[in-house]
């Protein structure tokens, strides 16, 4: 045999061996995931009937994590529906060991990034609950804060998600508080800091409009985010056909019809995408075989979308309700955004930045230079902590409009001209 024929004999074996090595490993680890779940399920399972009061605590329990000078446990609470029907969610609650002050303890509602739809994704109920938390939660814990941190109805518990759906989401968060603060051990009191990551940087930004009005007993001292999906057309217009668009749009299509009766997922989706979104939006986004598929698909030519859902009208039009305005100057924002993000593209948010300073609202902006989008809010964790320690003592928030973006509140020009 040739020395060429070997290697490519040679070659081949390897290339099989580490496909069943894979093979092997995904399977392995869906078995275990699978049991996990199943192990899990019971405590996620609302009673019937459901209580009506917001906030009300269902089950609770040890979330089997050690954080540092505090406590985890794995809560099961009553959220809302859009329309105010009582819902449930899964979450996580910190409790810090400090002592509590006579006024309670402040809270912060930590809202999580996209994760996936399938059960296994709900931060509660995956194997790494603190996977999220890194480089904030321990010292919002020496601080004596307690961290209340919802799942969103539907992602672990029974129903669908409504992802990127702002009443849903805001009242996800705001009801998260509700059930801290009835939480005996906590000592929780009314002031709260809403802080999130990407999608969850989308519901904090909502909750500086939403929440006095869902819950006007507690009291919203600001929101902060980290590469928050705030400009949601300019990300959508950039990102529809591309791989992030594989990776986040089938959530749109899966939610987005339920929240609003007149979209439809024929009117936008491409036929491949009819066929496959339904399955995609059920793998966490940090699952391998979710990658595989999507590159598999599109290398036989399969595309998720027809069109851009931005110049479909109905589609269109509820995008445009679900970006969050200009926040008041009354109610403090805190944005931070890694200038590599691929996801949640740096220059939206540079447009979003220019657009809520020009309307007056009191924003302090962090420009982490060559930071993606994942380590986005571990990155800002550190700043976000000072931040949200100002909001509870009462200083003033410091505005930074005077500093404008370290990039460009447009598409690149190579985007721009090919788009044209």
């Amino acid at each position: 045999m040739s020395s060429l024929k070997w290697f490519a004999v040679v070659l081949a074996a390897v290339v099989v061996s580490a496909g069943l090595a894979t093979t092997a490993w995904w399977v392995s680890s869906s078995i275990e995931r699978s049991d996990r779940q199943a192990t899990l399920d019971p405590f996620y399972e609302p009673p019937d009937p459901l209580p009506t009061e917001p906030g009300t605590v269902l089950r609770m329990e040890p979330l089997g994590v050690e954080v540092p000078g505090g406590q985890a446990y794995r809560i099961l609470y009553v959220s809302e529906r859009p329309d105010g029907t009582p819902a449930a969610s899964g979450g996580r609650v910190f409790i810090p060991d400090t002592t509590a002050p006579a006024q309670g303890r402040p809270v912060v509602a930590w809202a999580h990034g996209t994760v996936g739809m399938g059960e296994a994704c709900a931060p509660s109920r995956t194997v790494d609950p603190l996977d999220d938390t890194s480089q904030w939660l321990d010292q919002m814990m020496a601080l004596g804060w307690v961290v209340t941190a919802t799942d969103y109805v539907g992602l672990g518990t029974p129903g669908q998600e409504l992802y990127l759906v702002n009443q849903a989401e805001v009242r996800d968060v705001v009801n998260s508080v509700r059930a801290a603060r009835n939480i005996e051990q906590t000592q929780a009191g009314s002031d709260y800091v809403v802080w999130g990551h990407s999608q969850g940087g989308h519901s904090s930004l909502w909750s500086g409009h939403l929440a006095a009005d869902l819950a006007p007993e507690l009291n919203l001292l600001g929101v902060a985010a980290a590469a928050p999906a705030g400009n949601l057309a300019d990300i959508m217009s950039e990102q529809w056909d591309t791989l992030i668009g594989w990776g986040i749009g089938p959530e749109i299509l899966a939610s987005w019809p339920l929240a609003d009766d007149r979209l439809s997922v024929e009117q936008v989706a491409a036929p491949s995408g009819m066929r496959t979104f339904e399955r995609l939006a059920e793998y966490c986004v940090s699952d391998k075989q979710l990658l595989a598929e999507v590159l598999a698909l599109r290398a036989a030519g399969g595309e998720l979308f027809a069109i851009d859902p931005v110049t479909q009208p109905d589609w269109g039009r509820f995008l445009a309700e679900q970006t969050p305005p200009p926040l008041p100057p009354e109610m403090p924002v805190f944005l931070a955004q890694g200038t590599a993000d691929e996801v949640v593209l740096a220059w939206p948010n540079a447009k979003l930045q220019e657009s809520w300073c020009d309307a007056g609202s009191t924003l302090t902006a962090l420009w982490m230079g060559g930071i993606g989008h994942i380590p986005a809010a571990s990155t800002a964790g550190p700043a976000a902590v000072a931040w949200i320690a100002d909001r509870f003592e009462g200083r003033p928030a410091v505005r930074t409009c005077d500093l404008p973006p370290p990039v460009a509140p447009e598409p690149p020009a190579e985007n721009a001209s090919a788009s044209q």
